[in-house]
């Protein structure tokens, strides 16, 4: 037999085995369903049960068999600061940051967006670096101080760069104003570190606090996308934090002579 022959041969020898592996769940699972749904027929036919009470054993008995199937198959134990609160939570190994913020937290400020780590709106800032919590597991997380955008406020204090984006209007729809705020907040921290950007000029000489231009404010924060077009309120927002001078307006509110006392 020829080499090649031999190894196609072997090559669907293990699919199949491979494919036979990965049906048995799915497999044993319609057939769990299968008798449950004929044992219900038969109690609803019977009498015994009225349907309500049949629809309600089906959706309970198909919720356990997915969790039993599905969920927490490797779970762990993570603990971490989120917010300045300590936390413990157990999950499957594969959830993602994002996901244990927003369903066993109930964080939903940090919003889940392409889930693809592309667009930035699930941006959060862990030990003072901002990451894109879909795309980091929650695993990876132990140990680690979290703070999404609910935990930047003080009390009913704002932070400045929440304040900042209200004053100049930096958001439309909001859906990815968490992200961009969130990453706005640790951008400052990586200047005062003196983080360099791609548009950062004489890097031989950078030490802290670099001055940012609007330049390297859009570069800094091209990782958040605001499908709205909100950019340039955005770029005023930061710089106002940054620099504490106040920036110019491209819009005023104006009264009309109806509403002029």
């Amino acid at each position: 037999m020829k080499l090649s022959g031999f190894v196609e041969e072997k090559s669907g020898e293990m699919k199949q085995k491979n494919e036979e592996n990965l049906s048995e769940v799915g497999t044993s699972r319609r057939k769990f369903l299968g008798q449950v749904s004929a044992t219900t027929f038969v109690l609803l036919s019977a009498g015994l049960i009225t349907s309500e009470q049949a629809r309600k054993m089906e959706e309970i008995l198909e919720e356990s068999s997915g969790n039993r199937l599905g969920a927490d198959l490797n779970p762990v134990t993570v603990k971490a600061k989120i917010n300045g609160k300590d936390q413990t939570l157990t999950v499957d190994s594969r959830m993602t940051l994002l996901d244990a913020l927003r369903e066993r937290l109930g964080l939903t400020g940090t919003k889940k967006g392409c889930d693809h780590g592309q667009c930035g709106a699930c941006t959060v800032i862990v030990d003072g670096k901002r990451i894109l919590s879909c795309l980091t597991l929650m695993a990876m997380c132990d140990g680690c101080d979290i703070t999404t955008i609910e935990g930047l406020a003080k009390g009913e204090k704002l932070h400045p760069m929440q304040e900042a984006f209200l004053k100049y209007d930096a958001f439309q729809c909001g859906y990815c104003t968490p992200g961009q705020i969130c990453s706005a907040v640790a951008l400052l921290e990586e200047a005062k570190n003196g983080q360099a950007s791609y548009v950062t000029q004489n890097i031989q000489t950078v030490t802290k606090n670099i001055k940012l231009s609007d330049e390297e404010i859009r570069e800094r924060m091209s990782g958040n996308l605001c499908r709205c077009g909100a950019y340039p309120n955005i770029v005023k927002a930061i710089q106002e934090v940054h620099s504490g001078k106040e920036q110019a307006k491209d819009w005023t509110i104006s009264k009309s002579q109806d509403e002029t006392v």
